[in-house]
Parts: C-alpha cells; sequence; structure tokens
C-alpha cells in the first residue's frame, strides 16, 4: 500500500465518522465536535492529493495549493467552532432561562392559590 492510499482511506473513514456523528447525535456539542472531525478528514484528503505525484517523474515536491486550502480551512473551521459554541451557549443559557420562568410563573400561582382562603379556592373541597 502506497503512502497515498494509507492516508486517503484514513480521511475518508474519519469524514465518514464525521457524517456518522452529524446525523446520529442530537446533542449540539457532539454535532460540533462532529462537524471538526469531517473537517479533519477533509484537511488529510486535501494533504493526502498534494503528495499523490510525490517521486514520479521530475518533481519531487508537493503541490502548495492544497496546503494553502488546508491552511485556510483550519482558520475558517476554528473560526466556525468557536461562533458555534457560542451559538450552543446562548441556546443553553436561553433555554434554562424559559425553564426557570416557567418555574417562577407556577411558583407563583401555586403561592397566589395558597395564600387565598379556602371558601375562595376554585376546586377545592371543604
Amino acid at each position: 500500500m502506497t503512502p497515498f492510499l494509507i492516508y486517503s482511506l484514513t480521511a475518508v473513514l474519519l469524514a465518514g465518522l464525521g457524517i456518522h456523528g452529524l446525523i446520529s447525535r442530537r446533542h449540539l456539542l457532539r454535532q460540533i465536535m462532529a462537524l471538526n472531525v469531517l473537517a479533519g478528514g477533509v484537511f488529510l484528503l486535501l494533504i493526502s492529493t498534494a503528495y499523490r505525484n510525490q517521486g514520479i517523474g521530475e518533481s519531487s515536491s508537493a503541490d502548495p495549493v492544497p496546503h494553502a486550502m488546508v491552511l485556510t480551512g483550519i482558520v475558517v473551521a476554528i473560526s466556525a467552532t468557536a461562533f458555534a459554541l457560542a451559538l450552543v451557549r446562548r441556546i443553553y443559557h436561553a433555554q434554562k432561562q424559559d425553564m426557570g420562568s416557567d418555574l417562577m410563573n407556577e411558583v407563583q400561582q401555586n403561592d397566589s392559590q395558597n395564600d387565598e382562603p379556602p371558601e375562595n379556592r376554585t376546586g377545592s373541597a371543604p
């Protein structure tokens, strides 16, 4: 097996794991991690294609274009991950506040019912 084939198969395996994680997981942090695994597979595939013709013919150097694309992709992936984590944090806090406000409304309704005299309560037997 050539190194190109080994790296390519590993890249496809990583991409497959990332896609599986995106589809099968419902937790947002796990989906972000799966997206990063998928990106790692794509980056590895690009790097392996840069070296696919190494040692054949006169040119033994790697193609610099995939390397530049991977460097740009890493920067974009880090930025997108940071943005996604910030969104997940906001969603978590918004859901927490919603649950907390619902709980507070329920407690206030129960308190207001308990403050009324027993004869004014609806649905209670004396």
